[in-house]
């Protein structure tokens, strides 16, 4: 069965960095794109930022210039790398794999993680 491990959350001190990782357990047949998600509490789960094989980057206006993602050459772990926190980015950080599993499925499947969390105290 697929999963995901995440790592990397905590406390983080005003104007520190964080650093997440996540892994997924098993290779699949190709991948669509790896990210990170945030969700505040009482809040909707909004997007930080999302990477594809190819370079592709979307990430949050909020996280512009401060963010960094990466995918390794496994395609199997992404990362992400944010500087400069502030309280706003207290959160619960979930990882996102969107990958086809097999060559003859249909369409691709999101993997979701379980969650980091974060925080940034004021």
């Amino acid at each position: 069965q697929l999963q995901l491990v995440e790592s990397g959350g905590g406390l983080v001190q005003p104007g520190g960095s964080l650093r997440l990782t996540c892994t997924r357990s098993s290779s699949v047949f190709s991948v669509k794109r790896m990210g990170w998600y945030r969700q505040a509490q009482g809040k909707e789960r909004d997007l930080v930022a999302t990477i594809t094989p190819r370079g592709g980057i979307i990430s949050a206006e909020s996280v512009k210039g401060r963010v960094t993602i990466s995918m390794d050459n496994a395609k199997t772990t992404v990362t992400l790398q944010l500087n400069h926190l502030n309280p706003e980015y207290t959160g619960v950080y979930v990882c996102l794999q969107e990958i086809q599993n097999y060559k003859f499925a249909t369409g691709c499947v999101e993997l979701w993680g379980h969650g980091t969390p974060v925080a940034v105290p004021s």
